[in-house]
């Protein structure tokens, strides 16, 4: 009997060891809490660089207006002479930031106005159509080479507007009938429209 009593505490003791065959022996560590792992880092995003600034664009070069002008050889067939003075009617609204103007008056006693415009900040065509002449409307044959063409006659007076990009050339023709005003604007009408496709930027 005490044989077999024997057998089973020596039973029950190696029971117990090879249950604690796998853990560790240090018994400081055993009971201790585990150790957090610490989080991984975030990598750090690199700050966006500065883009440089665009290129800025240039500004358009203003036309010389001085080109487009009426001179004494354009003018040699009318027979006129150079006059001073200011440039009247409809001729006076329509002064742009830089421009040039002439006048010129015929033996008969009948005169010729002349003004060329630079709009650098819109284009001539919407000077044109936003212009309101005295007198009522003139038909002229259609002018290849031009964005705008308007024409008004008020009594014996006439007036030719026409636009080319930014440019504005204004014509005036004061005569002794509507008739002979109208005469002389279309004459003229071919030299103004050859000095404007000419027309080069300074």
């Amino acid at each position: 009997m005490r044989h077999r009593q024997v057998l089973a505490v020596t039973a029950i003791a190696l029971f117990g060891l090879a249950g604690c065959a796998d853990r560790p022996n240090d018994l400081d560590t055993y009971y201790d809490d585990p150790v957090p792992t610490s989080k991984p880092v975030p990598p750090v995003e690199p700050s966006p660089q500065p883009s440089s600034p665009a290129p800025s664009t240039p500004s358009a070069p203003v036309p010389d207006a001085r080109a487009a002008l009426l001179t004494e050889a354009d003018l040699a067939e009318e027979g006129v002479r150079p006059t001073g003075g200011e440039v009247s009617g409809c001729l006076t609204g329509l002064t742009g930031d830089s421009g040039s103007a002439g006048r010129w008056a015929y033996p008969s006693g009948s005169s010729l106005d002349h003004q060329v415009s630079v709009y650098p900040d819109r284009p001539g065509a919407e000077v044109v159509a936003a212009a309101d002449c005295a007198g009522k409307r003139l038909t002229l044959p259609p002018q290849d080479g031009v964005d705008a063409q308007r024409a008004w006659c008020e009594g014996a007076k006439c007036t030719v507007l026409l636009a080319k990009g930014n440019v504005v050339s204004a014509l005036s023709v004061s005569a002794s009938s509507e008739a002979r005003a109208t005469d002389a604007a279309k004459r003229l009408l071919p030299v103004i429209v050859a000095k404007l496709s000419a027309l080069k930027a300074s």
